[in-house]
């Protein structure tokens, strides 16, 4: 189900909402990014801390959006008189 749902936000099928891109850009910005919250050159491992929280959210809004766009199909699925097609 996972590529049907990349497939249709790709196509522009499914519309991602605002804050899943903000976050998407932002987790790839502060990954990249030099300078850090918590640098791992100071603290070691403890520094991906920061890096793997922020991703943590990504994934927890990427899989919402997933479940509003799977719960799109399943209302398209039910026609007018309430039957399923």
């Amino acid at each position: 189900m996972w590529m049907s749902f990349l497939k249709a936000v790709r196509n522009g099928e499914h519309r991602l909402a605002p804050m899943t891109w903000i976050a998407g850009a932002g987790a790839v910005l502060y990954t990249l990014w030099p300078l850090d919250l918590i640098p791992e050159l100071v603290l070691g491992p403890l520094g991906l801390v920061d890096d793997a929280g922020l991703w943590g959210i990504l994934i927890v809004l990427v899989t919402r959006e997933k479940q509003r766009y799977e719960a799109g199909l399943r209302a398209e699925a039910i026609d007018v008189e309430g039957t399923v097609r």
